[in-house]
């Protein structure tokens, strides 16, 4: 891992709704990883919590058999490596080149303790990242293969809202999201096939899709649209198709 000096042209906007805790790291120093490498390995001690400056990081845990599950994904300008024990309950790599600053875990104590606000934003990201496993707990045992996709997809494309809102990016690659999603390369290729043929998805370039009908990807995902989104901007045009 490599240091990097000039920061600013690292940043980037956060996504909608994310917390900007870019301040309190403002003094460390970034530093870079290639893609593949890990930043932090599960059982490691707890030392440090990291924030993402560029790049996306997938959270995984390796079972006894060898296995490998994804936990999760994240971006530029989120939190990584926060634990409440003394180790870390999870791994930490490097989708793509990614850039982070790392703070020691007592120092950022220490800062949470002189700025309210941003411990009351750190409370509500992790009540947040709780929801969201034990959303993805509820993926698992009640939802099908498609339906675990299409689900997958909505919560890449609520990432992505600050661009256009029909614009879903997928840094991963398959077999990532087969080991999040607990199923094959083979099932997760498949799926994404049968979305493009349905004409639920229009494939933009290799890691990204644009989305033809947001209110057919949610009720493919077996979600209830008004829940999700409302399906609006229907005559939109992306590459010459029109939005369902």
């Amino acid at each position: 891992m490599q240091a990097v000096s000039n920061i600013h042209s690292l940043e980037r906007p956060l996504s909608h709704g994310m917390i900007d805790f870019a301040p309190l790291f403002m003094r460390q120093t970034v530093e870079t990883a290639q893609s593949g490498t890990t930043i932090f390995f599960e059982g490691d001690a707890a030392r440090h919590v990291f924030r993402i400056v560029r790049g996306n990081v997938r959270i995984c845990r390796f079972l006894p058999d060898g296995r490998r599950l994804i936990i999760g994904f994240l971006g530029a300008g989120e939190l990584v490596g926060l634990s409440f024990r003394n180790r870390y309950m999870f791994a930490g790599e490097a989708i793509d080149e990614v850039a982070f600053t790392r703070m020691n875990k007592r120092t950022l104590e220490e800062e949470l303790q002189l700025v309210p606000d941003f411990r009351l934003q750190l409370l509500s990201q992790l009540r947040d990242e709780i929801s969201a496993a034990q959303d993805h707990m509820l993926l698992l045992s009640h939802k099908n293969a498609e339906q675990r996709v299409c689900t997958f997809l909505l919560h890449r494309l609520e990432r992505s809202e600050g661009r256009d809102g029909r614009t879903i990016i997928l840094p991963m690659v398959r077999a990532d999201i087969a080991d999040h999603l607990g199923l094959t390369i083979e099932t997760v290729s498949r799926t994404l096939t049968k979305l493009v043929a349905k004409g639920i998805l229009l494939p933009a370039d290799k890691h990204q899709f644009k989305v033809a009908s947001r209110l057919a990807l949610a009720r493919t995902a077996d979600e209830d649209p008004d829940d999700v989104f409302e399906d609006v901007d229907a005559g939109a045009r992306c590459g010459g198709t029109r939005y369902q």
